[in-house]
């Protein structure tokens, strides 16, 4: 078998010299990613990872990442070298689709290069036709992505932050395009993962002109990777938010609590390789109206005598002090954690969309943001940006055990915020942001996605929602108690006796309550 004959290349007539993938191209994708580039930035995709259309894509045993992205190829005519962006299209002769497949569970590893997570075979599906790049106009092709019959990604190069022309003129600054080499040209919002069984399909319209769909069977592979040869597959917080395209969807995943991309499929039978724990986001229970304003009535310190009762003594959120006097919330708790800085944890987990920015842009209205810090005031964990990002999404609070950058910026965004303290120092100084909604350690406490916590000047306390009524109901019959007593203190009477009240006391007290 020749390449004129390999099925790999059919649609091309013919093995390609190189394959240039571009990173980030459509203003909707990089919207998503929360990070836009001022210049396209490339990488390259061995040859060997061409298939055709109706071909099948392995994910190989012990990996759960694998992500479609749907893309418009453009494949060389004539060579081009330092050619101008209004001459760069007459190099392309021809536009086709493509899919650019990768396994996120190895995106770490490649450190960028995306060798090992997009090299693969059968990694980047090609045809079924081209269209001559004559005949259409560059800005103005359609493309569109299916997942089992159900439209995910459509877009069109109006959408596009640099040109296709730009991105052919860029590359032959660098090196030559040749007679046959293949572009991709990024994908648009809507990438996400899929699972053995499923079909994914794309497609590029011109007009009257069509390349008909691509498609590709996700199968799944028995061979898994060796230790003893290379590194393993992993998945942590970060590439499932990636992989999935937001945190909700690798939330909903993770639990199989619904439809991750509106495609039917939920995580149920997705393989998780050892020792990558899968994001688990527990279902806050609601905090009705009714609760919430009877926990606005009560101090901390009610709530944490009545807590003390109930034999909860480790529910005080240590060590944070709000940034403006008289703050006070009530909330339930959305969590973030930061694990210790090293750097190359840092530069694999602290760019883009991270943890930090993920969970500032997820809080809901009437959820309190509670950071996990260790303790670490060396650094801020978030700076007046974050606060007003809190603050426009309707949080109710920011609680963190390390310190605020902006400080006096951030108190006066006008969201309580408890921290242990001002820093002027970045994040990536002291901490790498990890995960989300997971249980967290604050203050010497823990903390669960959706517990209630109520904030003032005496500081902040967690509450189980299931007792929250009991103990809000107890502290406001016990702060009605104690404003009665006050009263008799400060009318003349001896604290003996009346704090705590003795019998005689307890019969007047309940004589006058029921007047």
């Amino acid at each position: 078998m020749t390449d004129s004959t390999d099925p790999r290349f059919t649609a091309l007539g013919g093995r390609p010299g190189k394959i240039v993938a571009v990173h980030l191209s459509y203003a909707s994708r990089a919207d998503q990613r929360g990070r836009r580039p001022a210049a396209p930035s490339y990488f390259f995709k061995p040859s060997s990872s061409l298939a055709p259309s109706g071909a099948e894509i392995v994910r190989p045993a012990g990996t759960e990442l694998l992500a479609f992205e749907g893309e418009i190829a453009l494949v060389i005519g004539e060579p081009a070298r330092w050619v101008t962006p209004d001459a760069a299209w007459s190099h392309v002769a021809s536009v086709t689709a493509a899919n650019d497949f990768g396994l996120y569970d190895l995106r770490a590893n490649d450190k960028g290069s995306n060798v090992r997570s997009k090299g693969g075979d059968g990694y980047t599906p090609l045809g079924p036709a081209l269209i001559d790049a004559r005949e259409v106009d560059p800005e103005n092709l359609r493309l569109r992505t299916w997942v089992d019959g159900e439209l995910v990604q459509d877009d069109s190069t109006a959408g596009l932050i640099f040109p296709l022309a730009r991105i052919v003129a860029d590359l032959s600054q660098h090196f030559t395009l040749e007679t046959g080499d293949v572009v991709l040209t990024g994908t648009p919002a809507g990438s996400s993962v899929v699972t053995p069984g499923q079909v994914v399909e794309v497609q590029v319209d011109a007009g009257a002109l069509s390349t008909g769909k691509l498609r590709t069977t996700v199968v799944q592979g028995d061979r898994a990777f060796d230790a003893a040869i290379g590194s393993l597959p992993a998945a942590d917080d970060t590439q499932r938010t990636e992989a999935w395209g937001s945190p909700e969807a690798a939330a909903a995943a993770a639990t199989g609590t619904g439809d991750a991309t509106g495609t039917g499929r939920s995580a149920a039978n997705q393989p998780v390789p050892a020792e990558s724990p899968v994001l688990v986001t527990a279902t806050p229970p609601s905090l009705s109206p009714a609760l919430r304003d009877k926990l606005s009535r009560v101090p901390v310190a009610a709530l944490s005598g009545q807590l003390r009762k109930r034999g909860l003594n480790d529910v005080t959120i240590d060590g944070v002090h709000p940034l403006a006097p008289g703050s006070r919330f009530v909330g339930t708790a959305r969590t973030l954690r930061f694990v210790p800085h090293r750097e190359d944890l840092f530069a694999a987990h602290g760019g883009g969309q991270n943890a930090q920015k993920r969970a500032f842009d997820a809080v809901e209205a009437g959820e309190v943001i509670v950071i996990e810090a260790r303790g670490e005031t060396g650094s801020g964990t978030l700076g007046d940006i974050l606060a007003l990002r809190a603050h426009a999404r309707g949080a109710a609070a920011i609680v963190t055990d390390g310190g605020v950058r902006d400080a006096e910026a951030v108190a006066a965004v006008g969201i309580p915020v408890f921290a242990a303290g001002p820093h002027p120092a970045v994040l990536g100084r002291r901490h790498v942001p990890w995960e989300t909604d997971v249980a967290v350690g604050c203050g010497g406490t823990t903390v669960e996605p959706g517990d209630i916590l109520v904030g003032d000047g005496d500081g902040v306390i967690v509450i189980p929602p299931a007792l929250a009524d009991e103990v809000a109901d107890a502290a406001l019959a016990q702060e009605e108690e104690d404003a009665w007593i006050a009263r008799q203190v400060a009318s003349g009477h001896p604290v003996e006796g009346l704090f705590p009240m003795n019998a005689s006391w307890r019969a007047r007290f309940d004589s006058e309550k029921n007047a």
